[in-house]
């Protein structure tokens, strides 16, 4: 049995830092564990500009502790009137990594998403030409759609059809619910790609109704069925380079957690590596984890693997109830592996 496990510096291909007093809480966890980061966009307002970006980015390089080896990697926030020149410069410029599509309404922050996908066909065929990622929220809204199932039906009534019109266009369904999205990305090309979270990977949509409400456990895409995690699992420690780290760690503070109207998201940035880890060993394929946390990200994107390393050893601390005004991923659970110090 492995104690001691040394890997690459790995990257984090989806957080949200959100701004003000909760970047400043929330950076420095995600600063300590991973080199670069996939930011998303959706703040009010949503970083829809180059000057936007700018200064978002100069706003978490100031959050993180002085002398952080972290560089947040900026997207841009796709809506129907988006301006195709500012983001085609704003790329080429180093200023945007990637685009995101939210579909209106999907999730937090998404209202001024796009409302249909034809609104974008000019942007999305300049982003193929000029080599720039999509990222997507992989759901549809249609309220008629069980929302257990819209992922899905975002495969089949958006997603195919995108591949098929842009088929050099690189894009990352972000993190992959459900057996469909597994199957699908693993069946692709390799110009598609998912990212995965460690929720998704430790729970099933039980753990919302566990001894009664769970808003802690509760994200979007929420959780599925335990066949979707399973499903799921198979996918992030088999070994295929289209499928890598993502935390989509989403913090929000408790009250508006634990309310009426409780917001979706799962703060697991704190013990993120700590989380994968856990299930790449029981999984059988802690060998594997270097590859997912490190190596295909980058491969996807066409960056330098980290030349830096961390070092797990197993045997870690029980997760606080909260950090903060929230309360982390795994909160009250010991956990099996620590990142040494």
């Amino acid at each position: 049995m492995t104690d001691r496990l040394t890997i690459r510096r790995p990257d984090d291909w989806h957080v949200h830092l959100r701004d003000d007093a909760m970047l400043k809480a929330v950076a420095p966890h995600t600063a300590r564990t991973f080199a670069r980061a996939i930011v998303m966009p959706n703040l009010t307002p949503p970083v829809t500009t180059m000057a936007a970006a700018k200064a978002y980015r100069t706003r978490i390089v100031d959050a993180v502790p002085a002398g952080a080896d972290f560089t947040p990697l900026m997207t841009c926030y796709l809506t129907d009137d988006a301006d195709t020149g500012e983001i085609v410069r704003g790329h080429a410029e180093g200023v945007f990594t990637a685009c995101k599509l939210y579909p209106a309404g999907a999730t937090t922050n998404s209202a001024h998403g796009v409302t249909d996908v034809r609104n974008i066909r000019g942007l999305l065929a300049a982003m193929e030409r000029a080599g720039m990622p999509l990222l997507v929220h992989g759901e549809v809204t249609d309220p008629a759609v069980d929302i257990f199932d819209r992922e899905a039906v975002f495969i089949e009534r958006v997603l195919t059809p995108l591949l098929r019109d842009f088929p050099a266009l690189r894009v990352v369904m972000e993190h992959i619910t459900t057996a469909e999205a597994a199957e699908f990305v693993a069946g692709h090309g390799d110009t598609l790609a998912a990212t995965i979270t460690p929720q998704h990977l430790h729970l099933s949509r039980n753990a919302l109704f566990e001894g009664g409400l769970r808003p802690h456990a509760y994200c979007l895409p929420v959780l599925k069925r335990e066949r979707h995690r399973l499903a799921v699992r198979r996918a992030a420690t088999g070994g295929s380079p289209r499928f890598f780290l993502g935390t989509d760690s989403a913090p929000h503070e408790i009250g508006r957690k634990q309310s009426g109207c409780g917001c979706a998201g799962v703060f697991n940035a704190p013990f993120a590596l700590e989380s994968y880890a856990a299930v790449f060993d029981e999984e059988g394929a802690l060998d594997r984890l270097e590859a997912f946390a490190s190596v295909n990200g980058a491969a996807f994107y066409g960056l330098p693997v980290n030349e830096a390393t961390v070092t797990l050893v197993r045997g870690g601390a029980v997760v606080p109830a909260r950090i903060g005004e929230v309360v982390p991923f795994h909160a009250g659970e010991r956990m099996e592996w620590r990142l040494a110090v």
